[in-house]
């Protein structure tokens, strides 16, 4: 499964596919150090072994200057035939936990432009637990999160409950209170005592092996 893309491996991920729709072959260590402004060969020698270990790209077996991009629709990105936007990883989110920050601060996650408004702040958090599985929110998924403080009926919320409890669930009113629902029908709803909410579900990213 590839892993989480930081935004300077995703510099040289771009520069490489523009360069190879140019050329048809792969850019030197030097000249990629050059297009994205580090000083050293060998940080970018590190950045492109860290693409092949996340399994973004992979090098061409006798030719360890060709580099292959493995998920054709990164290089339509690059190119910006597919528009992206980078948000911020802001960490995992377990039913009933304290969110959990990333580790990572400047982490960032690419998705589709389409998937956001543009109008209001996103971020994404990452799924721990099976709370939302009727909704086809599996654990590991990525959610993209819209930054909300009100929400309407039956949406998906990030909400922090009873003072410092995250969780993912759909957003109810009950006879004036309010009721988070679970998308598993082994699990109850929560009436929560005070709620604070941070965001609505607007988009979900899965990564296949």
């Amino acid at each position: 499964m590839p892993g989480v893309m930081y935004k300077k491996e995703r510099e040289v991920l771009e520069y490489l596919a523009q360069f190879q729709k140019q050329y048809g072959y792969s850019p030197t260590l030097r000249e990629m150090a050059v297009a994205t402004n580090h000083r050293s060969v060998s940080t970018i020698h590190a950045i492109i072994r860290s693409l092949v270990e996340k399994g973004y790209v992979k090098k061409v077996e006798g030719n360890t200057r060709v580099l292959q991009i493995i998920d054709p629709k990164m290089t339509d990105v690059a190119l910006g035939k597919l528009p992206s936007v980078e948000l911020p990883l802001m960490g995992y989110i377990a039913a009933g936990k304290p969110l959990e920050p990333y580790t990572d601060p400047n982490a960032t996650f690419a998705v589709s432009a389409s998937m956001i408004s543009g109008q209001k702040t996103a971020f994404v958090l990452q799924v721990k637990g099976n709370s939302m599985i009727e909704d086809g929110i599996l654990e590991g998924d990525y959610v993209v999160i819209e930054k909300v403080n009100e929400a309407a009926e039956g949406e998906i919320v990030v909400a922090i409950v009873d003072d410092n409890l995250a969780t993912l669930k759909r957003f109810y009113k009950e006879d004036g209170r309010v009721v988070l629902k679970p998308s598993n029908s082994s699990m109850e709803p929560i009436y929560p005592n005070s709620i604070h909410i941070q965001g609505r579900v607007v988009g979900l990213v899965r990564k296949f092996q």
